[in-house]
């Protein structure tokens, strides 16, 4: 019921920023909760931000101020706007989508940024 491609990814600089995009070639997008997620080496997946099908968001204390999550229902796409990216900052970030009772989850989009 959602089929999840992330993009936007990449080599950064510390302080720099990237926008991270997620698109849902399935049918129900809009009554989606959507979320991005992180996982760094070694650690485990951690969420990062939410958005509601409603358009409420929250965000993780260590992103607060710094990444913005959005939503466009007729691209029926996600964005992650990081901002002011940190060294700790790196990690394969993964687009989730649930839908009722399940989740779905994109391959991942790798984010580095160096010091």
């Amino acid at each position: 019921q959602a089929q999840l491609v992330e993009s936007g990814g990449g080599l950064v600089e510390a302080g720099g920023s990237l926008r991270l995009s997620c698109v849902d070639s399935g049918r129900f997008f809009s009554i989606a909760a959507m979320a991005w997620y992180r996982q760094a080496p070694g650690k485990q997946r951690e969420l990062v931000a939410t958005v509601t099908s409603g358009g409420s968001t929250n965000y993780a204390d260590s992103v607060k101020g710094r990444f913005t999550i959005s939503r466009d229902n007729v691209k029926r796409t996600v964005y992650l706007q990081m901002n002011s990216l940190k060294p700790e900052d790196t990690a394969v970030y993964y687009c989730n989508a649930k839908i009722l009772a399940a989740a779905y989850w994109g391959q991942g989009t790798q984010v580095t940024v160096s010091s």
